[in-house]
């Protein structure tokens, strides 16, 4: 046993040596040395912090960090062995975490120590963290009945694996998709890859293919490479579903690719895929799990750790901002609708064809497209001016260091501050098969501080994942970053110096430990504000053929188009976080009709019936943003007013300066209203983000 890869996690694990057959004995292994620890720790007497805090965050530390581990290989490098072993083992781990948090003994001890002498000892952080602690004590059921407590802890088993399911199941019907082409034309078959011998069938176009990029081209050439084809594979992946959905001149294709994502794990595609039964059900563990615990919905459940006070609050808040962005929307549709049908010949513009047109009335209105702007963007040269902006605020320096991977693309990073390593990233950058969908940044450990046993007084270093799915480099040509792919960058970069930058001690409050869910997104979206700067923009860029720096003429058509269609934007992000908030507040829901309300409240673009979005979307109910969603605008208000201080102030790097001391240095450890007043000295203003969306 000793010789198991993830029994003996270092602080940059041996991701190449990780095999499937690894995990249920370690995972088996750690969890029971775990709960034999746990049963000593009751025993010593009276409670304190080092037998009881420490103890237990030192015993759960290991177990969440082999499995976390686990976790975050299946979802950057899926095989059908790992996800085996992975689906065995959660209902266990799902199990093990459960008890703990039910365990009426430790609360009990946890009660204690809040009632001792020792209390008016601790610091703040440790101070937060048991307040904290306890709170989670009581929303995972430690004050329920025996059977009351059975249920609990049954249910969040059940929900752990529907999540699972759902995201494997969105994972696997966009993975399978493929459309294969040679010599312009459309190879009959769609899901198997055609034989060599397959007949060639053109659309009525002159080109199935044609308005695509050279770039999307040889992606798709290099997909059907990897399967040893020739001609071009277009699968459902974002790089290759926006490449088609923004520049294809095949409409046609536009609408076969519309069709299949918006499918996708849906009864309208493979029943094994089909994630209606998983929604249904998943709703139904959330409700009941709320009603055990004494609240009337989820919605309220979930609020009871974040910002907002009530489901009516939020709703409110999300209704005010549509109503303000909805006149900005409709104009936007306006706008491109009549552009489609007198430039296009679109009479009868559909939501296929609307990125597709809306690329072309950039082009059109501001002189520019996405694919030249591209041109400028290598991602060594977005990465080297990523660190440098990091750098010029916090006097931070990122340095590559050779470590074990899980995968040849992903690169680690060491963060150096006055020659000390203050923490490590990994960056998986590109889109591939097997790794799912989207972007987004996750820790492998967080920091602490050790105040008892063989570690006493030993800082550990937090270190991240930060993980995109840009378009890939193919054989000989260096990856180019779009600017919405710098955007994505900056925006999980955030999240990682959120986590990074903590100078928290206690685990449980530092980094983006302890931080309300809704004030998670802050730190993200003010890092998107520097790529509107045509200092950092410029910095970063070389372009392909001539080295030139992004041209100031071109920069300035890119801001003046910042809010291109901003209203259109502002309406779809309202119509995700109501229908969120609304099928968790509401018990025994029928989403299927709560969604058609809300589009008919807030959207300007009518779906077709075939279009099943809540079928993959995984944020709410796979990705722990259930009746959190509108995080995203909450937080969004709170980061364009913390960017205006920085528009205000003529320091930066003081200005930086002290949004890391008052918000990224202390993490969880307050609350992210006294962080925000610390740093802006007031309350929030959504006048800034009304500003910054071209809504005044």
């Amino acid at each position: 046993m000793s010789e198991n890869v993830l029994l003996n996690l270092d602080s940059e694990p041996r991701f190449d040596a990780i095999t499937a057959s690894d995990i249920e004995p370690a995972m088996t292994e750690a969890m029971n040395t775990a709960s034999a620890a746990i049963s000593a720790l009751k025993t010593q007497s009276p409670a304190n912090w080092n037998n009881t805090v420490e103890a237990l965050t030192n015993i759960t530390e290991r177990v969440g960090r082999i499995w976390g581990v686990v976790a975050h290989l299946n979802s950057v490098a899926d095989t059908p062995e790992l996800r085996a072993a992975y689906n065995s083992m959660m209902p266990k781990v799902s199990e093990f975490f459960t008890a703990i948090s039910q365990d009426i003994e430790l609360y009990a001890r946890f009660k204690n120590i809040k009632a001792s002498a020792e209390y008016q000892q601790l610091n703040q952080a440790q101070k937060t963290k048991l307040e904290h602690d306890l709170r989670d004590f009581v929303l995972s059921g430690a004050e329920l009945s025996a059977e009351q407590q059975a249920q609990f802890a049954a249910l969040q088993t059940e929900g752990a694996q529907l999540s699972a399911s759902f995201s494997q199941n969105v994972l696997d019907a966009t993975d399978a998709f493929a459309l294969y082409f040679a010599n312009g034309a459309q190879l009959a078959g769609q899901q198997d890859a055609p034989s060599d011998e397959s007949t060639a069938a053109d659309f009525a176009h002159d080109s199935a293919i044609s308005g695509l990029t050279e770039e999307a081209l040889a992606m798709f050439a290099a997909a059907a490479e990897a399967e040893g084809k020739k001609g071009y594979k277009v699968g459902l992946q974002m790089p290759h579903y926006l490449a088609v959905m923004q520049y294809a001149h095949n409409r046609e294709l536009r609408r076969q690719l519309y069709h299949a994502y918006s499918t996708r794990a849906s009864e309208l595609g493979e029943a094994k895929w089909d994630n209606t039964a998983n929604i249904n059900r998943i709703l139904q563990i959330a409700a009941h799990e709320a009603h055990l615990l004494g609240f009337n919905n989820y919605a309220e459940l979930s609020l009871a750790t974040k910002m907002a006070d009530t489901p009516a609050q939020v709703l409110t808040f999300l209704h005010d901002l549509a109503s303000r962005a909805k006149p900005f929307a409709e104009k936007d549709l306006a706008e491109v609708t009549a552009f489609a049908q007198q430039e296009l010949g679109l009479n009868d513009i559909q939501p296929w064809d609307l990125t597709y047109a809306s690329e072309k009335l950039r082009q059109a209105k501001y002189a520019f497209s996405q694919t030249e702007v591209k041109k400028y963007f290598p991602a060594d040269r977005v990465l080297a001016g990523l660190f440098a902006q990091i750098d010029k605020l916090y006097g931070v320096h990122f340095i590559e260091k050779k470590v074990p991977v899980w995968h040849p693309d992903v690169r680690y990073f060491e963060l150096e501050q006055n020659g000390a390593t203050i923490g490590g990233v990994y960056m998986d950058l590109y889109a591939r098969t097997g790794k799912r969908g989207g972007a987004w940044m996750n820790d492998y450990r967080g920091r602490r501080r050790f105040t008892s046993g063989n570690h006493a007084g030993q800082l550990q270093t937090p270190i991240a994942y930060l993980v995109c799915n840009f378009t890939p480099p193919v054989a000989g040509k260096t990856a180019r970053l779009s600017h919405d792919e710098i955007l994505t960058l900056f925006h999980e970069t955030g999240h990682g110096l959120h986590h990074l930058l903590t100078q928290v001690d206690e685990l449980g409050v530092s980094g983006i430990n302890g931080v309300e869910w809704d004030a998670v997104e802050m730190p993200s979206q003010f890092m998107e504000n520097f790529v509107w700067e045509y200092d950092v923009l410029a910095g970063m860029s070389s372009h392909q053929d001539t080295g030139a720096p992004l041209p100031k003429e071109l920069y300035e058509k890119m801001l003046a188009a910042k809010n291109f269609q901003s209203g259109m934007w502002m309406v779809r992000q309202m119509e995700f976080a109501l229908f969120d908030m609304e099928i968790y507040s509401q018990p025994d829901s029928n989403w299927q009709q709560i969604l058609q309300n809300v589009r008919r409240e807030v959207a300007v673009i009518e779906q077709p019936e075939f279009n099943r979005f809540a079928h993959s979307f995984s944020h709410i109910f796979a990705g722990g943003y259930s009746a959190g969603y509108y995080s995203y605008s909450w937080a969004e208000v709170l980061s364009a007013d913390i960017y205006a201080a920085f528009e205000e102030e003529a320091n930066a790097e003081a200005t930086g300066q002290r949004f890391w001391r008052e918000v990224l240095a202390v993490g969880g450890s307050r609350p992210a209203m006294e962080s925000f007043k610390a740093f802006r000295g007031r309350e929030p203003n959504i006048d800034a983000l009304l500003r910054h969306c071209g809504f005044n």
